[in-house]
């Protein structure tokens, strides 16, 4: 299965993509890394892995209509079956979301539907909440409330800070989108209405429910 990762930033979550098929955890490649930030470190990792990658910014389009077409067929000359946004901080519309519906995911730092859109860390840790953690959902038209594939959590302690919150999810979010990305090459995710099952995935345990299992 070719895949796409879009990225706005560091790239930790395409390197751990990265990592996880050059060790054989995946059966997958990457057809092409797509960037809306041209100074993004996520390029970096992409030369030194020699992955095609190409940059393409809302600011060189008159409207977000326009960006996403140009980005849409860039997906499909690639002949992309399954896109993965990992730290892409643009919000898609109807376009994006009709032409791979169901083929696009999306990692968010919080437990959907808490605290969607930007700085959930932080929106969790102001509101008082006692747990948060990372969610791995379909992409849909509305932000961070796609159908939920896998979630994971970590408890809130009276110390953290955004930044030390963002850290424990992060170790989970590398985890809980590469076991997303493997039930879906190995065809085991079924959508229901909202409800996303996995065959033969083991329910009801936490912290991570469904179970995680390769990774």
């Amino acid at each position: 299965m070719r895949i796409a990762v879009l990225v706005s930033g560091r790239g930790t979550n395409l390197q751990a993509i990265i990592d996880a098929i050059e060790s054989k955890k995946l059966n997958a490649e990457i057809g092409i890394v797509i960037s809306d930030k041209e100074k993004a470190l996520a390029l970096e990792r992409c030369k030194r892995h020699n992955i095609k990658h190409k940059v393409i910014k809302p600011s060189d389009f008159v409207n977000r209509e326009s960006f996403e077409e140009a980005l849409v067929e860039s997906l499909v000359l690639e002949g992309i079956n399954l896109v993965v946004l990992a730290g892409f901080m643009r919000v898609l519309g109807e376009k994006f979301v009709e032409a791979f519906n169901l083929r696009a995911i999306n990692i968010h730092p919080a437990i959907t539907p808490a605290f969607a859109g930007i700085k959930a860390q932080k929106k969790a840790i102001e509101f008082g909440a006692l747990i948060s953690g990372c969610s791995v959902h379909f992409v849909s038209k509305e932000v961070d409330m796609g159908p939920v594939i896998v979630q994971a959590c970590v408890p809130i302690e009276p110390s953290d800070c955004e930044e030390s919150l963002s850290e424990k999810i992060l170790k989970l979010e590398h985890r809980c989108l590469l076991q997303a990305i493997s039930w879906i090459l190995a065809n085991r995710v079924k959508v229901v209405g909202r409800k996303v099952l996995v065959e033969g995935a083991k329910y009801g345990t936490l912290p991570v429910n469904p179970a995680l299992e390769e990774f």
